[in-house]
């Protein structure tokens, strides 16, 4: 499966609201939302925008589709770098405000959509994430063995990006593959997309060898560097091997490392001998890749409480704090639930 790249949207001025609600609403308009539901996506996406402009002097709005569960729905980031809220809890019941308005914006939100969460920190900011999906989200589903989430955005004035993370879950294995083309743009696009096919045909379970197969794949584009980790479920062991400089660390309750790549390119010059780098799972670890996009030394440790929240925000803090802005941008990350 490929996890589809954000688009982003910037909300920093009233005078873009409509451009902004008509793109979004297009994007909707791909997935089989009924008339009621494309007026409730637009309402999330007026009071997203607005409450970036009133409380916090403008921000970013993220999208992309979604599927869980064979379920298609749309995925909305807002972010921004205001004040950060003091009381969520209160500010999401309707008539509270700190702008002297009606104080319907997060309620609304909450009520119109199936997920729906706000992380913020005093004088850091505030991330809302919403996803509506087209028959509804159901509650009473067993929990899946992983929670595998990405945040992936083009490099700004872009409309292809080059970076793509793709995953292939089964009873037996979880595989992820964070793939950045090089440079950006189209050609960037073509490479990493022609990686992420060979990725999924490949029925390789080592990480290097994997990256042998998606290397032949790919010599006649400009080439790649990338990061394969292969979660065993009966072993509950990771093994990860990478090439070039996509950073990846593991966290976990006893103890934190971070995982170096070879040097080369794929498709390029793949180093003749490469090794997998094993590690055995603990309750409540999880592993985190980033592409160059992100400034290296990003710490997940500093956001309070995050992990209680769905991994897409912390993937969108790392966005928000570290993000270089020229070039493609990329997180993923995966927790096993076992």
């Amino acid at each position: 499966m490929v996890d589809n790249a954000h688009v982003l949207f910037k909300a920093n001025d009233r005078s873009y609201f409509a451009i902004l609600k008509k793109e979004i609403r297009a994007l909707a308009h791909t997935l089989n939302f009924n008339e009621r539901q494309n007026g409730e996506i637009d309402i999330v996406v007026a009071e997203m925008a607005s409450n970036l402009v009133k409380h916090a002097g403008g921000g970013q709005i993220l999208v992309k589709l979604v599927r869980h569960n064979d379920n298609d729905g749309i995925e909305l980031i807002s972010i921004d770098n205001g004040s950060g809220i003091a009381d969520i809890n209160k500010m999401v019941r309707d008539g509270e405000s700190s702008k002297s308005t009606l104080g319907l914006g997060l309620g609304a939100m909450k009520r119109l959509c199936d997920t729906f969460q706000v992380y913020s920190l005093k004088n850091w900011g505030t991330i809302i994430l919403c996803r509506k999906y087209v028959t509804g989200f159901k509650l009473h589903i067993k929990p899946p063995i992983a929670e595998i989430r990405s945040v992936v955005i083009p490099k700004p004035g872009e409309t292809k990006c080059g970076d793509r993370f793709f995953y292939i879950e089964n009873k037996n294995h979880i595989k992820l593959f964070l793939a950045d083309g090089l440079g950006h743009g189209a050609e960037a696009a073509r490479a990493v997309q022609e990686a992420g096919v060979a990725f999924s045909s490949c029925q390789e379970l080592d990480p290097p060898e994997i990256l042998r197969y998606i290397n032949s794949a790919v010599r006649k584009t400009r080439g790649l560097v990338g990061m394969v980790a292969i979660f065993d479920i009966a072993q509950k062991t990771w093994n990860i091997c990478g090439v070039g400089n996509i950073t990846t660390k593991i966290n976990g309750p006893t103890a934190s490392k971070n995982y170096l790549s070879y040097n080369g390119i794929i498709g390029l010059n793949l180093p003749r001998i490469m090794s997998g780098q094993h590690i055995v799972h603990e309750k409540g670890q999880y592993m985190v890749m980033c592409s160059d996009g992100l400034r290296s030394r990003w710490d997940t440790l500093k956001y309070t409480g995050i992990l209680r929240c769905d991994l897409t925000i912390l993937a969108a803090s790392l966005i928000k704090d570290f993000t270089r802005a020229t070039d493609d941008s990329s997180v993923a990350i995966c927790k096993i639930n076992t």
